[in-house]
């Protein structure tokens, strides 16, 4: 029997209207395959995948290829921005084939190989996109255990796969991954589907799931080893810089660039509204672009500064449309009724996302095809807008992205691709565009603004019974309260917006969760109850009742309320956002000379379902916490009429080290749900808790993230 024959017999192919276009696909993946990865076995696994974010359905082309030295190669299209993905997918991977984490190799963010996973957002990686590399595994798994028996003429459940090698137990045959791979010399492939119903590793029989593995290529990282995007180099590459604007909304009138042009080796590109210099170094791009810079005359127009940007959101406030509250019972009835009403806004800055690395790509155009090396978390988006802009299909633009030095939902677009991809097709040469800090303060997106506005009725017991929310332009990301309260009025409104906004950690969840714990807090004061209690006596959401009671018992909350001085203040508050469950205490210390807040310690439970990686996700839990301080504390973009005033590391201020407290993190496992994301929901809890403290200490309430004012001096 040919090895051809046993192949047919184990997936039969499918036979429809997709089969042209699929094959068409899968022969160019095996060509790039081929090239890349040289002999082995590459299991092209399909499947329709529906990516949420695009609505758009599609096959995936391939998941592994067994290299002939045992080793496996998985393709994923998800990238490493610092989360721990890397890992993650390489234990899924591991734990399916029944090998150890270090014989799996990823292949990460290149659109010529990869799989088409969406965009790395969103808390996806955990539920979205470890399932169907568990599933290829598997899948994989099995066709290789049929092949072994039929060349052994022997039923399938008598052999055993373990460590990369399959055993037939009463004979002691033994074939590894990679004598299978290497029955030829060229690549054979398998076509099948990704069944549902293959049998994957029980949770109570992980052995490399549920363990704390390393990222694997962690000591690159340590020693510079590794090419970050910023680090890519190509032959003959010179190095770009663009012109920006003064201000927001200003436009290029006029410019004369004679003495950039006169500068030797420099290139210069003016395409309406875009210039762009290339040298051979930095220095000298800089050079040109500030000698056609003091010549450049704009067109300006009024902007909203950061001392009216409140005002000015809730003036522009959308109504109608989508715009509409959601209600339950009668509002204006039960707070009638009630025998308190409580009525306050609260108010979110601008922030930066601040990644150690801004946006850098490197372009080369080859042939009519453009590769572009960037840190972005969407590399099939971008793939299809650089696509668009220079009138080439997909298939003639490759974007790579090598694990980048963060991104916290901030590197969604593709702007330094497009500017590096536009100078290399003028200039014919390959273009590396570097943001500096300042560039990436200014005109990167920032999380959105927020005004919120809160009102509440309780009842005679205290209990609440009436509850309007109405949240203005941050989104709607945790807008639902999870208390039981009978009657509900919920609004995520749009505004005007004056600065350029868009996702980051944990999206408008940041500021809706600020606003609803703060309001809690104050809440549970009028009704002369325990923030604790309150909080237990209304929640409906038994996951969140656990790390809430969790956190406080580690805590030990009762004592500690006990001690509050008027310096000394502690704090709590809870939440829930993409599936998973956080619940933060936090000790803070004013000094009342100065008014400044200092966090001593934060105690934080979390749980996301069955824990993939033990390390990392504490890891992650710190790293939300330590990011989630900024925005509580100090970081807020200060702009006058479009110009970013807050544009560096001084003037913007990010948690330093001295800045970091005590951190008691106490992961919660929850073994009755599939397992959720946790790169981001942690984050939510802390700013609330900060404030609540403060308020428990001085009896003054912050409602205006950063938590600053001088009445906290004494």
């Amino acid at each position: 029997m040919t090895r051809e024959s046993l192949i047919d017999d184990v997936f039969e192919l499918e036979q429809d209207e997709t089969q042209a276009l699929w094959t068409h696909e899968f022969d160019l993946t095996r060509r790039t395959f081929l090239q890349v990865l040289g002999a082995g076995l590459l299991i092209t696994v399909t499947q329709d995948m529906t990516q949420a974010q695009s609505g758009r359905t599609m096959p995936v082309i391939a998941r592994l290829h067994l290299n002939t030295d045992g080793t496996v190669t998985v393709l994923t299209g998800k990238v490493e921005e610092g989360q721990g993905s890397r890992a993650e997918l390489s234990q899924a991977a591991a734990e399916e084939l029944r090998v150890s984490v270090g014989q799996v190799r990823l292949i990460m963010a290149d659109t010529d190989l990869v799989p088409d996973d969406g965009i790395t957002a969103g808390s996806r990686t955990t539920p979205y996109n470890v399932p169907p590399v568990r599933q290829a595994a598997a899948t994989a798994r099995e066709l290789l255990t049929n092949l072994a028996a039929r060349q052994w003429q022997v039923n399938a459940e008598t052999l055993e796969v373990l460590n990369g090698k399959i055993t037939h137990t009463a004979t002691g045959k033994t074939l590894t991954y990679g004598d299978l791979a290497a029955l030829d010399t060229t690549s054979e492939v398998f076509k099948g589907s990704i069944r549902s119903d293959v049998t994957l590793t029980p949770l109570g029989q992980w052995k490399t799931m549920g363990t704390s593995v390393p990222r694997p290529n962690s000591r690159d990282l340590v020693t510079g080893a590794h090419h970050y995007p910023s680090d890519q180099i190509r032959p003959g590459m010179l190095y770009g810089k663009v012109l920006r604007p003064p201000s927001y909304g200003a436009t290029l009138e006029a410019i004369d660039l004679g003495a950039a042009q006169a500068m030797k080796d420099v290139f210069v590109l003016h395409e309406g509204q875009f210039v762009g210099f290339a040298a051979p170094t930095t220095f000298l791009a800089t050079r040109a672009l500030e000698a056609a810079a003091q010549t450049a005359q704009w067109k300006t127009v009024p902007q909203v500064s950061s001392r009216d940007l409140f005002s000015h959101l809730k003036k522009n406030k959308q109504t109608g449309g989508r715009s509409r509250p959601r209600t339950t019972g009668d509002v204006d009835k039960a707070l009638s009724e009630a025998s308190q009403v409580l009525n306050e806004t609260y108010e979110v800055a601008y922030v930066q996302h601040t990644p150690m690395e801004p946006r850098a790509a490197t372009a080369e155009w080859t042939d009519g095809k453009l590769t572009v090396w960037t840190g972005v978390d969407s590399p099939q988006r971008v793939q299809g807008d650089l696509a668009r802009e220079f009138g080439v299909s997909n298939d003639k633009v490759r974007l790579i992205v090598p694990d980048m030095g963060g991104g916290f939902g901030g590197k969604h677009s593709g702007e330094a691709a497009e500017e590096a991809a536009r100078l290399s097709k003028a200039c014919a040469r390959p273009v590396a565009v570097h943001w500096t800090r300042e560039e990436e303060f200014t005109w990167a997106y920032f999380r959105p603004a927020a005004v919120i506005e809160c009102r509440a009725g309780l009842d005679d017991t205290g209990s609440l019974t009436a509850w309007d929310f109405t949240s203005i332009n941050p989104g709607s990301s945790g807008i639902d309260p999870p208390y039981g309260i009978a009657n509900m009025s919920i609004l995520s409104a749009g505004t005007d917006s004056p600065l350029r906004q868009g996702a980051y950690r944990c999206l408008a969840a940041t500021a809706n969760n600020f606003a609803r714990e703060s309001f809690i807090d104050e809440l549970s004061v009028a009704a002369k109850a325990d923030p604790l209690a309150f909080r237990l006596a209304h929640l409906n959401n038994p996951r969140i009742r656990t790390v809430l009671e969790a956190a406080a018992r580690h805590f030990d909350w009762g004592n500690r309320r006990k001690k509050i001085t008027r310096e000394l203040g502690v704090g709590l508050a809870c939440g829930t956002e993409k599936n998973s469950v956080v619940a933060a205490c936090v000790e803070i210390l004013i000094d009342r000379k100065t008014g400044q807040i200092r966090v001593v310690e934060v105690c934080e439970a979390f749980e996301c379902g069955p824990i993939v990686n033990p390390d990392n996700l504490t890891s992650q839990i710190q790293g939300c916490i330590c990011m989630g301080l900024g925005p509580a504390l100090r970081e807020a973009m200060v702009f006058e009429d479009g110009r970013i005033l807050s544009n560096s590391f001084y003037t913007y201020q990010v948690p330093r080290f001295a800045d970091i407290p005590k951190l008691d993190i106490h992961l919660v496992e929850n073994r009755d749900i599939p397992s959720a994301g946790g790169g981001e929901t942690p984050i939510i809890a802390i700013a609330p808790a900060i404030g609540n403290a403060v308020f428990a200490a001085t009896g003054i309430r912050l409602r205006s993230m950063p938590l600053q004012s001088d009445k906290l001096k004494a």
